[in-house]
């Protein structure tokens, strides 16, 4: 069989999200070996997968530190007692409150939010006073992504002006360079020290007026191969657990594979050239143009056209599909496809075996 095949597929309806457990558990293992095996050193952002047994899979393998992008998925990590999780993000409004009750909760988890702005940390500060907490902080900075963060040139004045404030405490330096992905290695590297030598330059000067070593915690999928061998960051990939078409083909130099798809079923033979299937838009990530999904056992398959629950392929024959043909598609980009499903189905030895829930798919979950 091709490693993607699955045995009981007429156990599975479509569309589908399938994971493979060996190929994630192969994937964690490269992870680690790109850094030596030292695995203080990683702080996996957990967006792409939002699934408990995952995470968990990372905590097995000796990973105790985390990244996530919203409350619902900190709260999946404090549910499996991961011991450290950065929210990166910058909690406003209800969200602060949100993050306050994440800290009362889960009292055994070590978390930390992101800030750029003195504004942000006040309302911080006056939440911690009232609810008798500390809380800890990364400075988040803008590195040339221009989403979201202060200029490194101008974060010593907010480190020095949080520093000020009770209840809160800055302990690390967080810069995403998520607009760097040349496909060149070295271009990539050279790009990433243009931006990450401001970082290292504020990380100094804060150190010499406060006597402060702090975290940075840097980068994402495409630039973890040039900070994996800087000793002095933490690095936060997300997309190496499950990979994807994308990045694939844009990072050749990185060694993680597919291990996780989109199954889908032909319904439809329209003539001669031309099929449909049941994965539309709603089953997969639809912010790119088409494709935005590969089959791997149809790679002539071309989509032409997709709405909510179709997708129409241009195939070369279409007597080599009848209604019901399955189909296993490599998402372009996997990370917004996970969050489509509510649950994922775990694939072991060619078998599907259980079901996982794709928990922190949820804007909440308790809090």
């Amino acid at each position: 069989m091709n490693w993607y095949e699955i045995k009981n597929i007429d156990t599975i309806d479509s569309p589908a999200l399938v994971i493979y457990k060996e190929r994630v558990l192969e994937n964690i293992r490269l992870l680690k070996w790109m850094v030596n095996n030292n695995v203080d050193r990683l702080r996996p952002h957990v967006k792409t997968n939002k699934i408990s047994e995952v995470c968990q899979l990372m905590l097995d393998a000796g990973i105790t530190k985390f990244k996530c992008a919203t409350i619902a998925e900190a709260e999946m990590l404090a549910m499996i007692a991961a011991p450290d999780v950065l929210l990166a993000y910058q909690p406003v409004g209800p969200k602060a409150e949100r993050f306050v009750k994440l800290l009362i909760q889960y009292p055994a988890t070590r978390f930390s939010c992101l800030v750029d702005n003195i504004h942000s940390a006040e309302q911080l500060s006056k939440l911690g006073v009232e609810k008798n907490i500390s809380m800890e902080v990364f400075i988040d900075l803008n590195t040339g992504m221009n989403r979201t963060g202060i200029v490194p040139e101008r974060a010593s004045l907010l480190f020095e002006a949080i520093e000020l404030l009770p209840s809160i405490k800055v302990i690390g330096l967080h810069a995403y360079d998520g607009q760097i992905r040349d496909t060149d290695l070295a271009h990539r590297k050279q790009h990433i020290e243009q931006g990450f030598s401001k970082v290292v330059i504020l990380a100094e000067t804060i150190k010499a007026v406060s006597d402060a070593q702090l975290i940075i915690v840097a980068g994402g999928s495409p630039t973890f191969p040039i900070y994996a061998g800087n000793r002095n960051v933490e690095c936060s990939p997300g997309t190496f657990i499950f990979w994807d078409w994308g990045y694939k083909h844009t990072m050749p130099d990185e060694p993680f594979d597919y291990a996780a798809l989109v199954v889908t079923r032909v319904i439809s033979i329209i003539d001669e050239t031309t099929i449909t299937t049941d994965l539309g838009h709603k089953s997969v990530a639809a912010e790119n143009p088409l494709p935005r999904v590969h089959f791997l056992n149809s790679p002539d398959a071309i989509p032409v056209s997709q709405s909510e629950e179709h997708l129409v392929l241009k195939v070369a024959n279409a007597t080599l599909y009848k209604p019901g043909s399955i189909l296993y598609g490599v998402p372009v980009h996997i990370c917004p496809t996970v969050a489509l499903y509510e649950t994922a189905v775990l694939i072991e030895n060619n078998s599907a075996i259980q079901e996982w829930q794709v928990v922190a798919r949820k804007r909440k979950i308790t809090i």
